[in-house]
């Protein structure tokens, strides 16, 4: 499986050692990949000072890392929160939301949902003139400002790994989880331009893609 914290989600008492029937690929970084999306949107906006939030009721319940980083950054947060499956127009309403709460700046969490509607996204808080980090690449190549993400394709070909275990006759519950390592940097200069940004040249040097 590919999967957020297996341990939180009841599917393993560890990553180490699952013990159960599943092991595979955590996406799970804990507090610090958020806390490195709130540290580059400073790079682009030093005067941020409140947070807009898109993400997924579910994702939301109980403690979240989102929140401890956005406390640990001293930022207020203005939260959308988002249903399976909502439309446009709900998709509208939600940037609509944070826009008038104050918020400087949004971080869109990763969900195969807002994963699946990354360009609509895009456009929604580009026509709100609302910078913002994506989860993936690809909505910054549909004209987001900025993502920070691991790489789906090495975790595909992780999760290679523990089939192949299995399939010689391993057990899923002792094959420890992958925990993702490797993450890249997306800019478009170009919607920076449209809203009015300047991006500094020292992370248009350590950026892993840029689009101008």
């Amino acid at each position: 499986m590919i999967t957020g914290d297996p341990v939180k989600q009841g599917l393993a008492e560890s990553l180490a050692h699952p013990g159960g029937n599943f092991t595979g690929v955590s996406t799970d970084t804990g507090i610090s990949i958020y806390g490195k999306r709130i540290a580059l949107l400073r790079e682009i906006i030093p005067t941020m000072s409140k947070l807009g939030c898109l993400v997924l009721r579910l994702q939301w319940e109980g403690p979240t890392a989102i929140r401890a980083a956005a406390e640990t950054a001293g930022l207020p947060l203005a939260v959308s929160l988002l249903e399976m499956g909502t439309n446009e127009a709900g998709y509208r309403a939600a940037v609509e939301s944070i826009s008038r709460d104050g918020a400087d700046a949004v971080m869109v969490v990763e969900s195969p949902e807002t994963e699946q509607k990354g360009a609509l996204i895009a456009k929604l808080l580009g026509d709100a003139k609302l910078p913002a980090i994506f989860s993936f690449t690809e909505s910054v190549e549909a004209g987001g400002l900025m993502a920070y993400s691991f790489d789906l394709i090495e975790l595909y070909k992780r999760s290679a790994h523990p089939i192949d275990a299995i399939l010689r006759g391993a057990k899923p519950g002792d094959i420890p989880f992958y925990q993702v390592t490797k993450f890249e940097l997306s800019i478009n200069l170009k919607t920076a331009k449209h809203l009015g940004l300047s991006v500094p040249p020292a992370l248009v040097a350590i950026a892993d893609k840029v689009i101008e």
